[in-house]
């Protein structure tokens, strides 16, 4: 089968034959319906900080998967998971490896390995697109917004991008019942804060620092947006980092000591979450946009994640 192969730092994706997967022990073989394209595979291809999380070359990345499963191993996973069943894949290992990391190669090709740790049910109102996409642009931000910032009816809340992420987040925190403020410097992707049901939208977080706003989640990570948040945040108000733009930030300790400021790093979620999130897409109400490209399109789409200014997820859909 052809797969789009990472060679490593500052060397372009190469399409070559690999052996199609079979499923181990405790394993099914999911035929990869949908995949998304994420931040974060631009920034392995760019940064060399990001090769420790690669210890095997070359490997096939993409992990943000939708599929129908069409093989099942051996063991207790047959008790719960069929051949034909819709599933999306929460990415993560229990030893935190990731399908798209380490040893299990990823949906930049037509088929990958998962274990139960990953499998959660893709409801049949729930597009294979939509159901890529929540595996982690939708898991992580869901994580970050609700687990770990603890989002709540009436709270003020600042969202930082409302890129793939951002905009879940920002729509699920509007959904709970909160007052969301959000900072976005793509013209275009603001026009989307009517859609969300944003309070406001501007092209920094610290142009709401009059809000006293009680949880920023950053979903961009660009150092300079994670210092305006700490700049931003009222009294006793909580910063959730997810974004990894760029892997430092100069930020100014004044105020997280002067306002007994919180910072938490959040990183992916739990079946739990995307389970949720799955309700969420089923009811109508959590519906992102999307672009959808061709396999043979991926290499080219990357390169747009690199430039900015795309709207929504790019998501491949497979024949």
């Amino acid at each position: 089968m052809k797969s789009w192969r990472f060679l490593g730092t500052n060397k372009p994706l190469e399409l070559a034959e690999v052996d199609e997967p079979h499923a181990g022990p405790e394993e099914v073989v999911v035929t990869v319906k949908s995949a998304g394209l994420c931040h974060s595979d631009v920034s392995a291809l760019d940064d060399p900080g990001w090769m420790p999380l690669f210890p095997r070359l070359p490997m096939t990345l993409g992990h943000e998967n939708s599929g129908i499963i069409t093989e099942v191993g051996s063991g207790k996973i047959g008790d719960t998971w069929k051949v034909g069943d819709r599933v999306g894949l929460s990415p993560v290992m229990p030893d935190g490896d990731a399908i798209g990391y380490g040893a299990w190669d990823g949906g930049f090709g037509p088929k990958v390995r998962a274990t139960e740790a990953n499998l959660v049910a893709l409801p049949d109102e729930v597009s294979f697109e939509l159901g890529s996409m929540a595996t982690d642009a939708g898991l992580t931000s869901y994580h970050a917004m609700m687990s770990v910032g603890g989002c709540r009816p009436g709270m003020k809340v600042g969202v930082i991008g409302l890129g793939g992420l951002g905009y879940i987040g920002a729509r699920v925190a509007v959904l709970t019942g909160a007052e969301v403020y959000a900072a976005e410097v793509n013209p275009e992707t603001q026009k989307l804060a009517e859609e969300i049901g944003l309070a406001g939208v501007a092209n920094s977080i610290d142009e709401f620092k009059d809000k006293g706003l009680e949880l920023i989640v950053d979903y961009a990570g660009f150092g300079t947006t994670t210092s305006a948040a700490v700049e931003t945040l009222a009294e006793f108000g909580t910063l959730v980092q997810v974004g990894m733009g760029r892997l430092e930030s100069t930020i100014n300790t004044y105020p997280i000591i002067i306002n007994q400021l919180s910072i938490k790093g959040s990183k992916s979620g739990t079946k739990e979450d995307l389970a949720a999130l799955y309700e969420l897409m089923k009811s109508g109400d959590l519906n992102p946009p999307i672009t959808p490209i061709t396999f043979d399109q991926i290499p080219e789409a990357l390169d747009k994640l690199r430039a900015g200014g795309v709207i929504g997820r790019f998501i491949v859909t497979y024949e």
